[in-house]
């Protein structure tokens, strides 16, 4: 029963880190096409990330401010739901919109 509930763990824990790893690249390739470069690519996904866990602190932590909570992992999330989707071949990386490229920087 321990033995598979840890083969359990250790199989979620590993499709989290391909997971996270991917949407980090996704995030920091879509930060560079919109014209983010050098630091400034890399500081998108790292904030991201950094959101997700402040959310999920907050969240996991007493009942005052669970309304930002949710509001922090909702930016966070649909960063990372929207660059996993953009970079996925439905946005052209080599022209990026005007609108998307103020979005990144916002």
């Amino acid at each position: 029963m321990v033995r598979a509930l840890v083969g359990r763990i250790d199989a979620v824990l590993v499709q989290a880190v391909i997971a996270a790893a991917l949407s980090f690249a996704h995030i920091h390739d879509l930060a560079a096409a919109a014209g983010q470069d050098g630091w400034k690519a890399w500081a998108y996904p790292i904030s991201v990330d950094l959101l997700l866990v402040a959310a999920w602190r907050r969240l996991r932590t007493g009942d005052t401010g669970k309304a930002a909570g949710w509001c922090w992992f909702l930016i966070a999330l649909t960063a990372s739901l929207g660059a996993n989707v953009a970079t996925a071949g439905l946005l052209d990386m080599n022209d990026v919109p005007t609108w998307l490229r103020i979005l990144v920087a916002g």
